[in-house]
C-alpha cells in the first residue's frame, strides 16, 4: 500500500468492521471451503515479475567509452511513486480485492453456522413447507387468554402435522413442552419443543394424526413425561375436527 495511500483509509475502514463484529461474537473456524476458496483467488492475481536487466557487453561498451571520452553527469532525480506498474498486477484494486478477501473470510467465520442454516433450513421448517404445498392442507388455530397463539398444520396425504406457536411463555430450565395427539380419551406422545425468546416455535409433531385429533401441549419435566402420560393439564388444545 506504500504506493498508494489513498487507499489506505479504506482497508483500515474494513479492518475497523471486522475487529468491531467479531469482538461481539463468539468465534468459529470457518470452514475449510473458505480459506481455500481464499487461497485460490490469491493464486488467480498477477505477481510481480522480476525485471531482466539488459545484457551488455563489457568489452564493447569499454571501446566506446573510451572513443567518446567522459559523458556529461545530470543530476540524480528521486524517483516518485505514482501507483502500482500495469507489470506488477498489484493496483489499488488488486490490494482492496484482497483486504475485501481478508474481511470476507473473517466474518464467514463467525457466520458459516448461519449461512448453514439459511442454505439448510430445519426439518420443522420443511415439514411446514410441504404442508402448505400439498393440495389437502388444512390448519386450525386458538388463542389464549395471555396473547398466546397456536396454529395446527397437517395434510393428510403427506402424514405430515406441525404445530406452529407465537407467544408461549418462558419455562424454567427443568421443564419442557411437550406435544400430544389426544385421540378420544387417549393421549399419545408426540415428542418436546423449546420455543425461543418471544415464545415462537415451530414444532413437528412425531407420529401419525388421525381425523379428528386434538393436538395438544403441556409442562413436562426436561426431556419429556417420563411415564409417557400428561403430568399436567394441557396448556395448548387445538381441535382438528
Amino acid at each position: 500500500m506504500a504506493g498508494n495511500p489513498h487507499w489506505d483509509h479504506h482497508v483500515s475502514g474494513a479492518a475497523d468492521a471486522v475487529a468491531a463484529i467479531s469482538a461481539s461474537v463468539e468465534p468459529v473456524a470457518p470452514p475449510p471451503s473458505v480459506r481455500a476458496a481464499l487461497f485460490a483467488r490469491i493464486s488467480e492475481m498477477p505477481q510481480e515479475s522480476a525485471e531482466t536487466p539488459a545484457s551488455t557487453s563489457a568489452s564493447s561498451d569499454e571501446e566506446d567509452f573510451a572513443a567518446a571520452g567522459a559523458a556529461p553527469v545530470e543530476p540524480e532525480r528521486e524517483a516518485v511513486s505514482v501507483g502500482a506498474s500495469p507489470a506488477s498486477g498489484w493496483g489499488p484494486r488488486r490490494w482492496f480485492t484482497l483486504a475485501a478477501s481478508l474481511a470476507a473470510v473473517l466474518v464467514l467465520g463467525f457466520g458459516a453456522v448461519t449461512v448453514s442454516q439459511l442454505v439448510s433450513p430445519p426439518a420443522s421448517v420443511v415439514a411446514l413447507r410441504s404442508i402448505e404445498q400439498a393440495p389437502d392442507a388444512q390448519s386450525a388455530s386458538t388463542t389464549l387468554p395471555d396473547g398466546t397463539v397456536a396454529t395446527a398444520h397437517w395434510s393428510p396425504s403427506t402424514g405430515q402435522s406441525v404445530l406452529v406457536t407465537d407467544g408461549m411463555p418462558e419455562l424454567a430450565a427443568d421443564k419442557t413442552y411437550e406435544l400430544w395427539f389426544v385421540r378420544g380419551e387417549t393421549p399419545i406422545a408426540a415428542g418436546t419443543f423449546e420455543p425461543d425468546e418471544a415464545g415462537k416455535a415451530t414444532a413437528v409433531l412425531q407420529g401419525e394424526m388421525h381425523a379428528g385429533d386434538i393436538i395438544a401441549v403441556t409442562v413436562e419435566p426436561a426431556g419429556g413425561s417420563p411415564d409417557g402420560k400428561p403430568s399436567t393439564a394441557p396448556v395448548v388444545a387445538v381441535a382438528t375436527a
